[in-house]
């Protein structure tokens, strides 16, 4: 069952989630110059399964995503867009506001 790693925090009146997929978690991601830190200080406050997982990509207004996972369920979800997606080392991460 794939699990999704999650931090909520309020940001200026808004939800602020950060998520990726839980295997990712402490992992460093290189690619050129580029070096992105998947730190369970910003991701990993708890794990979550696909249904909580949604909950919070629907009801938050500023998300933070890593991972093929999250970022194609939130693209399933119509919250994220194919347009927007990110890649180093192949690993996709998105980042989203709702207004």
């Amino acid at each position: 069952m794939m699990q999704f790693s999650v931090r909520v925090t309020d940001y200026q009146k808004n939800t602020m989630l950060n998520i990726c997929d839980a295997d990712l978690l402490g992992k460093n991601i290189v690619q050129d110059k580029l070096n992105m830190n998947i730190s369970k200080n910003y991701y990993g406050e708890k794990l979550v399964e696909k249904e909580e997982a949604t909950t919070l990509l629907k009801k938050s207004s500023i998300i933070n995503m890593v991972g093929k996972e999250t970022v194609s369920l939130s693209v399933k979800l119509g919250i994220g867009s194919e347009t927007g997606i990110k890649t180093i080392s192949n690993i996709p991460f998105l980042i989203i506001f709702k207004a």
